[in-house]
């Protein structure tokens, strides 16, 4: 009894201390198992691939190249065969593998810095069947980067631990400990195999130069001008792989300078102190690196776009490691870099290697992020801006489904995400940005349509929550910058993608023209969702929107309402409040402060821009057979609000904003009556679908009535927005100018009172020595 008690104690005790690390502890090995048979079953089955495709050399080759094929004969060995064929070859052939597979255990639960740039288990969702880079698999990109081994800090972190594996390892195996650049060492390989091809007196002459230098500087590893001028005249010359290791090493150093004070652990192969050196490994390695990789593995692009890179051969998977570090390098890079002409090389840099790294997942998620990133910055100037895009353009171009689908939704959220703060300073690099990603849309338009569906129904959904749950606060997720510029970049993409030029040339209809019709729906539902007049600049903005879109596709757009709204609300149907205040800029505002409504300045800015959208609306149609029964309405609206407005009382005594209206109301009558004029002419009754829409078609715009109004309103509204930029320059240099006064004044106040201080402490020193003169006597 007392032994069953103690046997069930002692279960308990395993139970609480150790029950769960033995589970734990099974199924990771099961989970490595299961790794390790998929891994040589794709081994037998590319091998097998190999001799049917390639032939019976070809497929020795292979197998050389991608491992040792023993262990899947001997597991297809009888037992006699097995024992008759001795110990010896596979004693040989298998320590490098056992060393594997224990790293492999390791690598697996401690993650290292070359596993980050791997490709398993990434977000870019890229298949394999859509790589057209690739004539090799991604599978032996995976097993490339197994076979590397373990980096210094999982080794650190492996000692921390398991210090008794890390002993064990330490006196079988001391080679795992080595870690001076093993991932690049295979390069010097290539290139002395290379080298052999060269003269023996010129291989000789090399050897000497190249000893004396390693003696010169093999005493201290200090970056010097000459080293970086002899490399790249190796790179220039001979393309050499050994200088572009070493090219490499040293810009992984200058990338991470001033980092080894911070972390000791991870010392640099290159100190750099000065900065002509700096610049000099900056320029070879940004310049020259593409050019050898160009070089030794030679891109093939078809006329479709779309690349060829061997990468089944040797050479790439020899450089991938290599290729991995400089891109690592540069992305780290970017992070330290303010100056305009460096961020721009350094991004520029980037474009002619991004064939090469399509395979590397997670390398080319972090590459996406980061240049995104510089792309949508409000502080980037319109060059860096436009080097990051065409980096975003060359990956959409060349990359796969994934990739495009990874790359116009990252670009999205970094629009969004740039848009949050508009003003004056950031309005113009919004444009940009908008501008520029439209395009992007317009390069695959399948991929383009599901992303641009997505982004409209999101959208949607946005604008039917804040109507159903209609709270205080809901309508915030709908009326700010970050929405209003989403739906004016839709209204750009579908613009630019749905125009009858653009179809046209390409000889069908957009697929993004399907787009139209729920975007129009949610723009309308947005504008009309706060109809007060604290939100007319937001009303604005998005009437904007839809004329574009009316504008480049020719499709009508009911807008005159939204417009007759604006004109009857009670802000403008009564006399102003006259006042001083600043006139507000429609443009970099879609809110209007509680201190303009019902003043002069607001009403006679909200006419104007009534008046604008109005003509900018009607001269869409100003050449249509239909023009005066489409004005009419409107003219007899706007008539009747004129009337209204010069009652003595409860009438509108604003005089600029009735002249606006009553000028506009003159030039939709003389179109109407220029278009009724023309049409007296005509021979064909309205069924004729086609004669009436070739009506007037060849027809100038600007030389209808309301054109040229529109016209000479676009060339007084440039003017006027050229002087307030001006103005505003001006401002901002007297403002700069007295923040430097008040730092010189205040600089000045300081150095006076460090002076005083020190008159104050002189002076107590001689009251002190004087007092101790006294007490001396």
């Amino acid at each position: 009894m007392a032994g069953a008690k103690k046997n069930f104690k002692a279960t308990k005790k395993f139970e609480k201390k150790h029950l769960k690390g033995v589970l734990d502890q099974r199924k990771a090995t099961a989970k490595i198992k299961q790794r390790q048979q998929l891994k040589t079953k794709k081994q037998a089955k590319k091998s097998k691939d190999a001799e049917f495709y390639k032939g019976g050399e070809d497929g020795e080759k292979a197998n050389r190249a991608n491992g040792p094929k023993k262990t899947a004969n001997v597991n297809n060995m009888s037992v006699d065969d097995f024992f008759g064929g001795g110990f010896e070859i596979i004693e040989k052939s298998q320590p490098n593998k056992k060393t594997s597979k224990k790293l492999g255990k390791r690598k697996r639960d401690e993650p290292n810095e070359d596993e980050s740039a791997s490709d398993e288990g990434s977000d870019l969702e890229i298949s394999a069947d859509e790589m057209p880079v690739a004539s090799g698999s991604e599978d032996s990109d995976d097993e490339d980067v197994d076979d590397i081994g373990m980096s210094k800090s999982a080794m650190d972190a492996l000692a921390k631990d398991d210090p008794e594996f890390y002993k064990f390892l330490k006196e079988n195996d001391p080679e795992a400990l080595e870690f001076d650049d093993a991932d690049l060492a295979e390069v010097d390989e290539l290139s002395a195999s290379e080298e052999e091809d060269q003269p023996k007196k010129k291989r000789k002459k090399e050897k000497k130069q190249g000893k004396a230098d390693d003696q010169e500087d093999g005493a201290d590893n200090e970056l010097t001008q000459a080293m970086v001028a002899r490399w790249k005249a190796a790179l220039t010359e001979r393309y050499s792989l050994k200088a572009a290791r070493q090219v490499v090493l040293a810009f992984r150093s200058a990338a991470h300078l001033n980092e080894d004070d911070e972390d000791e652990e991870r010392k640099q192969p290159y100190k750099i102190s000065s900065p002509e050196v700096f610049h000099d490994i900056l320029i070879v390695a940004l310049k020259q690196i593409p050019e050898v990789l160009q070089h030794h593995v030679p891109i093939k692009e078809s006329s479709s776009g779309k690349v060829h890179v061997p990468t089944d051969s040797k050479k790439f998977k020899t450089l991938s490691n290599l290729l991995r570090s400089y891109i690592s390098a540069i992305l780290h890079l970017l992070g330290t870099l303010s100056d305009d002409a460096t961020l721009k090389l350094t991004l520029s840099a980037i474009t002619p290697v991004i064939p090469y790294i399509l395979s590397f997942r997670k390398l080319l998620k972090n590459l996406i992020k980061t240049v995104v990133g510089f792309w949508s910055q409000s502080t980037s100037s319109d060059s860096t801006r436009i080097t990051a895009f065409l980096v975003l353009r060359r990956l959409v171009v060349v990359g796969d489904k994934g990739i495009r689908e990874a790359v116009l939704k990252a670009t999205y959220q970094g629009l969004i995400a740039g848009s949050r703060v508009t003003n004056v300073n950031t309005v113009q690099g919004i444009n940009l940005m908008k501008n520029s990603a439209a395009e992007l849309w317009g390069l695959d338009q399948n991929i383009g349509y599901t992303t641009a569906f997505a982004f409209i129904r999101q959208l949607a959904m946005h604008l039917r929550n804040s109507i159903v749950h209609n709270q205080n606060e809901s309508y915030k997720t709908i009326y700010n910058w970050q929405y209003i510029h989403s739906l004016d970049f839709w209204s750009c993409v579908l613009a630019e993608h749905c125009s009858p030029l653009k179809e046209a040339e390409s000889g069908k209809e957009s697929q993004l023209k399907l787009l139209i019709y729920p975007l129009v729906q949610v723009t309308l539902g947005a504008m009309r969702l706060i109809p007060t007049a604290t939100y007319f600049p937001l009303r604005f903005h998005m009437i904007r929107s839809l004329l574009r879109i009316s504008r480049s596709t020719g499709t009508y757009i009911p807008l005159a309402s939204a417009l007759l709204e604006v004109l009857n609300s009670a802000e403008m149907r009564k006399s102003p409040k006259p006042s001083t205040i600043k006139p507000l800029d429609f443009h970099v505002a879609y809110k209007a402060p509680k201190s303009y409504l019902r003043t002069r300045v607001y009403q006679d800015g909200v006419g104007d821009q009534v008046v604008e959208l109005f003509s900018e609306y009607f001269v869409l149609w100003s050449t249509n057979i239909a023009f005066p029964e489409f004005a009419l309405p409107v003219i007899v609206m706007l008539k009747r609000w004129l009337k209204q407005s010069r009652k003595k009382t409860g009438g509108n005594n604003n005089n600029k904003v009735r002249a606006g209206l009553v000028l506009l109301v003159q030039k939709l009558e003389a179109n109407a009556k220029f278009i009724e004029g023309k049409r007296a002419k005509v021979d064909f009754a309205p069924k004729d679908r086609s004669q009436v829409d070739a009506f007037l078609k060849d027809f100038e715009w600007e030389k209808t009535p309301i054109g040229a109004y529109v016209v000479a309103q676009r060339k007084a509204g440039a003017e006027k927005a050229k002087m307030l930029e001006q103005a505003r320059k001006e401002d901002e240099r007297k403002r700069k100018e007295e923040e430097q006064e008040a730092l010189e004044e205040n600089a000045a106040e300081l150095d006076s009172e460090d002076d005083e201080m020190e008159d104050f402490d002189e002076d107590e020193e001689d009251e002190d020595s004087s007092e101790d003169d006294d007490d001396e006597e």
